[in-house]
């Protein structure tokens, strides 16, 4: 039997989709509302609810939960888990980056990384971070710091 705060997931439906948008989040309790372009029902824009500390929008998600009718707000996914994946597509690669996840990138800061890395964004960002400097209007390392200084556009 599973713990309480880890649902069988074989037992819920999932739902895999990219953020669009947060349109509630309680830093207090993690209590999220999001508008989710669902990659099994395309071109749909569905409500998803979860409990999940930090939400972007641009983030690829899969949610595993049932489907309820609210009496105000109408059909909604209730997600009682939810796991981050890598972005499906490059407008959502570029959303969650510039996101404010990283700091220092931006939207239109994002757009340019995505544009000069393409497919290799990620990989990028996870081995070898210093070719962000080939992207126009990101600094390169300063003597003396020790992190990434990225231009805010």
């Amino acid at each position: 039997m599973p713990a309480p705060d880890k649902p069988n997931t074989a037992a819920l439906e999932k739902l895999s989709g990219i953020v669009l948008r947060v349109t509630f989040h309680s830093a207090e309790t993690g209590f999220s509302v999001l508008k989710v372009s669902s990659l099994q029902r395309p071109g749909q824009e569905l409500t998803v609810v979860v409990h999940q500390s930090k939400v972007f929008a641009g983030a690829t998600m899969d949610f595993y939960g049932d489907w309820v009718t609210h009496p105000g707000h109408g059909l909604q996914f209730k997600a009682d888990k939810a796991i981050e994946r890598k972005p499906a597509t490059t407008n959502a690669l570029e959303k969650y980056l510039g996101s404010g996840l990283i700091k220092g990138v931006g939207p239109v800061t994002a757009k340019r990384i995505v544009k000069h890395f393409g497919d290799k964004t990620l990989d990028v960002f996870e081995n070898s971070i210093g070719q962000l400097t080939q992207v126009e209007g990101i600094a390169s390392l300063e003597a003396g710091n020790d992190q990434q200084s990225l231009d805010r556009a």
